[in-house]
């Protein structure tokens, strides 16, 4: 299992479709249409470096052709003080429970051993739960290789909306993202245990997977989605936590602006994919999909 790959859609869902590529060299964009109407779907990284500050061309017309674009949550309507307010409460643990407390002994150590060399002492994390600090280094090692939020594609998709005055719609709240990493507590340790493996080669687990998706290499992101939610206990609630259950949330919520029309929606790449992802449910609605 590949944890990089897999745990956060608030920062760095990497993955787009299991589509052929031939012929392709960037992003992949997506036309859907249903008996005259038609929109956008646009698979995002959470996350970029300085190459990737400005949209591709094909996107910004996308968006000129829509009246509103639908994220998974406008971050842009909060500051950071807001953020954190609301955010907190989500991440710390409560009835006596302590990071240590939480994470098998070996575990507890390596994470100890990380932040020390860091000059961090780990007690200012003692009550946070384990997905929470989890987080925090996986930003401290993306602004290392740098790469920040900044030059996320989300964000600069609800830059040109605010820009140009198009209306913005989220999916979920900064709470209900939040909530969904409840849903793995049970298995803290195993998330834990992936994330120290990868670290040790961030160059073929995260910064590979960016470059995919700056080409459009679909193969080579999808080859790391079905590595990423193996057979495992953890590799299949993880997947049905923060894939399934939010597509099926989101279909709900779309299929009726989709049949309206001139919409554009921006989410993170990994919930386009396979047999749960939102082209093959849309298709199932009958919407037709095809790559611009």
């Amino acid at each position: 299992m590949k944890m990089l790959l897999r745990i956060s859609h608030l920062f760095v869902v990497l993955l787009l479709l299991a589509y052929s590529v031939n012929g392709y060299t960037a992003p992949a964009l997506f036309k859907i249409e249903k008996q005259g109407a038609s929109s956008y779907l646009f698979g995002t990284v959470h996350v970029g470096d300085a190459s990737m500050k400005g949209l591709p061309q094909k996107v910004t017309h996308a968006l000129d052709n829509s009246n509103q674009v639908v994220v998974e949550v406008d971050i842009s309507k909060l500051s950071p003080l807001q953020m954190q307010q609301r955010s907190m409460p989500f991440m710390l643990l409560t009835n006596g429970r302590t990071l240590q407390s939480e994470l098998s002994e070996k575990n507890y150590q390596q994470l100890k051993d990380y932040f020390a060399k860091k000059s961090i002492d780990i007690a200012m994390f003692s009550n946070f739960k384990p997905w929470a600090v989890m987080l925090t280094i996986m930003q401290i090692e993306f602004q290392n290789a740098g790469y920040s939020d900044k030059n996320g594609i989300d964000k600069q998709i609800l830059e040109y909306a605010q820009k140009h005055n198009i209306d913005i719609a989220e999916l979920e709240t900064v709470e209900q993202q939040l909530q969904m990493f409840d849903g793995l507590e049970s298995l803290s340790n195993a998330m834990m245990t992936d994330t120290f493996e990868q670290l040790s080669d961030i160059n073929t687990y995260f910064i590979t997977l960016v470059d995919a998706w700056k080409e459009g290499d679909m193969q080579t992101l999808t080859n790391y989605y079905h590595t990423s939610f193996d057979n495992s206990q953890y590799g299949q609630q993880s997947k049905h936590v923060m894939l399934i259950e939010r597509n099926n949330n989101w279909i709900t919520q779309l299929t009726p602006k989709l049949e309206q029309g001139n919409v554009f929606i921006a989410v993170g790449a990994l919930h386009l994919v396979e047999q749960h992802g939102l082209i093959k449910k849309l298709q199932n609605k009958g919407f037709n999909i095809t790559r611009l």
